[in-house]
């Protein structure tokens, strides 16, 4: 299926590893310009890199500006830069929380301030926000939780108030993603029948997802294909949610 997506130019924070190198690549795939931001530095890579520590204001004024400057606009936004930290709530210093909200919700709310200002100039956009099932419910760290739900509640709100300038907003939450830098693939190795025992217990697909498979759904809800879903946040997770939202 032609999603309409080449020559889009498409900009991914955390794009050098795991779900968001995915997502990179599946909109390379479609024919789209791609550029990723992150941390550290991404070699051997297809796509135009940003180095930047994306929890700094001023990190992603900069990163941006040099987005625009060298593609001159932006067409999709995929806020994907995120992470955990912390343990039970009465064990966690305030500085994670307030460490976790600017790495998994602070970054995604300004670059999508920062990508809207440009979309309208030229009446449309989609902006893609990665958020958690745990965003929905308990069951990860309860920081990134937190982070997450907001992340969900922002997207819905942000939705409604720039679709009238032809911009979508929208999110993906996953489920437990399997992948080599990740921290269930970290787990598996410790532990592997107790991860086994996870899966068949809280996953009804009877196994871990793939960044593929986030990916997919990415490149569908920023094409036009997805015209009219506005504000949803679709869970990505082989039944694993709890939730019936």
């Amino acid at each position: 299926m032609d999603l309409g997506l080449s020559g889009k130019v498409v900009f991914i924070t955390g794009g050098s590893k795991g779900i968001g190198r995915a997502i990179a690549e599946a909109f390379t795939n479609e024919g789209a310009r791609v550029a990723v931001a992150a941390r550290h530095t991404l070699e051997q890579s297809q796509f135009t890199f940003y180095q930047g520590d994306l929890t700094i204001q001023e990190e992603r004024i900069r990163v941006f500006q040099e987005l625009v400057r060298d593609f001159g606009r932006i067409d999709v936004l995929v806020n994907n830069v995120g992470g955990s930290n912390g343990g039970l709530a009465l064990e966690t210093e305030l500085s994670f929380f307030e460490a976790a909200m600017q790495l998994n919700y602070i970054a995604a709310v300004h670059f999508s301030q920062l990508a809207a200002e440009q979309m309208k100039k030229h009446g449309s956009g989609s902006i893609v926000n990665i958020s958690s099932i745990f965003g929905r419910e308990s069951g990860g760290k309860i920081t990134y939780n937190n982070s997450k739900a907001a992340l969900i509640s922002f997207t819905k709100g942000f939705a409604n108030e720039v679709i009238k300038d032809g911009i979508r907003v929208n999110g993906i939450a996953p489920g437990s993603i399997l992948h080599p830098t990740g921290n269930w693939q970290k787990r598996l190795d410790q532990d592997p029948e107790k991860i086994r025992q996870f899966v068949e217990k809280e996953i009804p697909a009877g196994r871990f997802g793939t960044v593929e498979e986030v990916a997919n759904v990415a490149v569908f809800l920023a094409s036009e294909k997805a015209s009219w879903i506005v504000g949803a946040t679709i869970n990505v997770d082989g039944g694993q949610s709890r939730s019936n939202f």
